[in-house]
């Protein structure tokens, strides 16, 4: 019989894992936690506490196969709109978080956040300084947390910093605005997922997801586990990206 090798709630041949490409880049849109609480007659927050832990099990899992970056939607301008005790609930779990990362550090992954992070409350930024600064040496996944994150604020931004840098109009091309986006020196995408049944990019990663091919599906995030990652990644690995040409 082949040897198997287990990793998380999944199982496949070595052979398998040595054929099988992995995108470079992933990105997930992790949508569904109000839904999940509401089906089970429970409050919201209940739904990001869930949501929450399998960001973690989903992000170990992404680190465990070997995969360069990934990068999540944590938290958009426009969920600001939220109820206020909503809001709270979720920077109080992003608090528990960096506080519970510190005891992580053997796991060899390297933390970043994206987005417009000045409106966070100050020993929140205080974290997130001391995440980053403490993982940047780690060589494993490259993770990466949209906090307060917006694609057209991110281009909004970019060209600011553009216009105010003095550069001369004919100079200006794509490379420069990547260059001034808050994934400068990182892969654009190749795999963007989207569980919970919806269909649009929510203002997520709009420049950077040019030629990127999505996956969406009908699981909502709480629900979302290493086996729905791996079909993910097996429907993505039967596409044939032509970047235009034949």
């Amino acid at each position: 019989m082949r040897p198997l090798l287990h990793i998380g709630d999944v199982m496949f041949s070595k052979k398998k894992t040595a054929e099988r490409a992995l995108p470079r880049h992933i990105a997930i849109i992790m949508d569904g936690n109000g839904r999940w609480a509401k089906k089970r007659k429970m409050p919201r927050s209940a739904g990001h506490i869930a949501g929450a832990k399998t960001f973690k099990d989903i992000a170990r899992y992404c680190n465990k196969i070997g995969l360069e970056y990934l990068t999540v939607y944590a938290f958009s301008t426009e969920n600001w709109k939220r109820p206020k005790e909503e809001v709270e609930g979720i920077m109080n779990l992003l608090r528990d978080y960096l506080r519970d990362a510190e005891n992580f550090k053997d796991e060899n992954i390297r933390v970043r956040f994206i987005g417009n992070l000045e409106p966070l409350a100050d020993d929140i930024k205080a974290l997130i300084e001391k995440n980053e600064k403490g993982s940047e040496n780690a060589t494993g996944l490259n993770l990466n947390i949209a906090i307060n994150y917006g694609g057209r604020d991110e281009i909004t931004n970019a060209v600011k910093t553009i216009v105010e840098s003095g550069m001369d109009a004919k100079d200006i091309t794509e490379d420069t605005i990547s260059q001034n986006l808050y994934t400068k020196g990182m892969p654009d995408p190749d795999f963007i997922i989207r569980p919970s049944g919806e269909y649009r990019l929510s203002n997520y990663l709009i420049w950077q997801s040019a030629y990127a091919e999505y996956w969406f599906s009908d699981v909502l995030w709480p629900d979302f586990t290493s086996r729905h990652l791996e079909k993910a990644i097996e429907e993505y690995n039967n596409r044939n990206r032509r970047f235009g040409g034949v």
